[in-house]
Parts: structure tokens; sequence; C-alpha cells
């Protein structure tokens, strides 16, 4: 009986102390630590507007993890991160995928307008690609288009636009946006790969130093060539014009939700404009004379 006795007393002191042990602090916009998952190619913009936020807020911590924009996609369904940049359309499996996983509705975030570059050393004499060249190119076995890799986002926004899978294209790899810029006059002939926001951030050392070096080459379309102007990204006339936008996991408004928000306001619009990039959300600046 004393045993008995002493085992209730036990299981109801191991009962009382579960109960009083704190459950895990939810983060909130203003609080907390989270960890989010950029593509290279976006990588600029994404620290820019995460270091503003932090500096707005303190008390938050945002992890940048820097991975393929498809395996950065697969790590937001297994919940490994809170939220993802993404710059190409998902596909219909893609978006079932995420209502079955996140059980979410799909609900991008546009939050700039960025751009892929097809780039060549400055003293090449290429000024310009027409798109049936690159499609061509990109059919050859000379593969003498260069991309970041495979499973990044240049990559797959340029097989979208052909309406290709990228496995279906024979190109070269450098991997990262930078070593192609950088190792590209270690191959003549070849035409870079790359994002617009690798050499956008006007004041940004190694972006300049990239721009010294490059030469971007305009666009034909319809036999009207496209450079990469603000103009151009804004009324996505440049073909390869793409919309940056958020994706997230999180169910409530918390961390990344705040970030989210941020970013698509007025705030997190200058930064985007700071960054060289066209604002999705354009604020009208209204000056009032007295």
């Amino acid at each position: 009986m004393k045993k008995l006795f002493f085992l209730l007393i036990a299981i109801s002191a191991i009962a009382l102390s579960c109960s009083k042990e704190k459950k895990p602090e939810v983060d909130m916009p203003n609080k907390g630590e989270i960890t989010i998952t950029t593509d290279e190619s976006f990588q600029s913009v994404t620290e820019a507007l995460v270091d503003r936020y932090m500096a707005l807020y303190p008390n938050t911590k945002i992890n940048i993890i820097v991975k393929k924009e498809d395996l950065g996609f697969l790590d937001l369904l297994e919940k490994k991160t809170r939220v993802i940049v993404m710059s190409r359309e998902l596909s219909d499996k893609e978006k079932k995928a995420f209502d079955q996983k996140v059980d979410l509705p799909w609900l991008p975030a546009k939050f700039a307008a960025d751009a892929v570059l097809f780039v060549v050393p400055k003293d090449s004499p290429l000024e310009s690609i027409s798109m049936e060249d690159i499609y061509k190119e990109l059919q050859s076995d000379d593969k003498k288009i260069i991309f970041d890799g495979t499973n990044s986002s240049n990559l797959n926004f340029v097989a979208q636009t052909f309406q290709k899978n990228p496995s279906e294209l024979k190109f070269s790899i450098i991997n990262g946006n930078e070593n192609v810029a950088e190792q590209l006059k270690n191959h003549p002939g070849k035409i870079g790969v790359i994002s617009y926001n690798t050499i956008s951030r006007p004041f940004g050392k190694e972006a300049e130093k990239l721009r010294n070096e490059l030469k971007v080459l305009k666009v034909i379309k319809n036999n009207k060539a496209f450079e990469v102007s603000n103009d151009n990204l804004k009324n996505m006339s440049y073909p390869f014009t793409r919309v940056l936008y958020f994706l997230t996991n999180e169910p409530y408004y918390g961390l990344g939700n705040g970030l989210i928000r941020f970013s698509c306001q007025q705030l997190g619009q200058i930064v985007v404009e700071k960054e060289g990039l066209q604002p999705y959300h354009i604020f009208n600046r209204e000056v009032q004379m007295r």
C-alpha cells in the first residue's frame, strides 16, 4: 500500500513538473530567429532586405542559407526553412505539392523585378544576341553558353522562357554567378549567363568591378533590341525580365511574414531600389509646395 502511495506521489510530481515546462516560444515580427533560403542569384537583394529589417528590429535574427532555387523549394516543403526567394513559375505539380505539404494557399509575395543577362568580356565584338540565336546555341554541342550550375534560377528561367526542361538544353557550367563573370575571359567565344542582381548594386565594389569587366548583350526579339534598364524591367519589355517573390510555410503572422510584409512595403521597396533593381510595388512620391 505504501509503495502504491509513493508511486502515485511520484507520478503526480512528474505530471506537475511537465505542466510547468515552458512551451517553445513562437517568434513574432519583431522578435525571434528564423532561417530563410535564397538562390545565389538574388543573394545581394535578400541580404540587403534582411539587414535592414534586423536593424529596425534588433531582437530579430534571420539566418540566410544560399542554395539553388529548386533545392530551396524542397526545403520549404520539408519545413527546413521558413521563407524562400523564387523567380520562376512553379509547375502545377509543384503547386499541388505545396498545397499538400504546407497546407496554405499558394500566394507569391512579389517584391522586385530582376533579369537574366547574357554577358561577354568587355573587349568582345559582340553587342547583341537574338532570341533565335540563344535557342540555337542551347541546342548545339558547342555548349557556348555558360550557366552558374544545374538547378540554378538562371538556367530554370531561361529553360522556362523557351518552354523546355533544363535537361533538354546543352550548356557549360561554372559554379556561381561571380565565377561565371570573372572566368569568362578565360573562355573565348563563350557567353555567360548571370543575374542582373549580381552587378546591379550601384555602389557595391564587387558589382562595380564586374560591370567594368563585362559587356551586357542586348537581346533582340521581333527585330527589336532590348537592353536592361529600369524602364524595360518596369514594363517587362526586356525578354528575360523576371519577378522575384517570397513563399513561406509560416501559418501565422510571425517573423517570416513580417519580413515579407516589410519587403513589399515602402521601406523595403526603397531597399530594392538601392540595390539597382526595379521595385515591384511603386509608391508615388508627392511633394507639397507652400
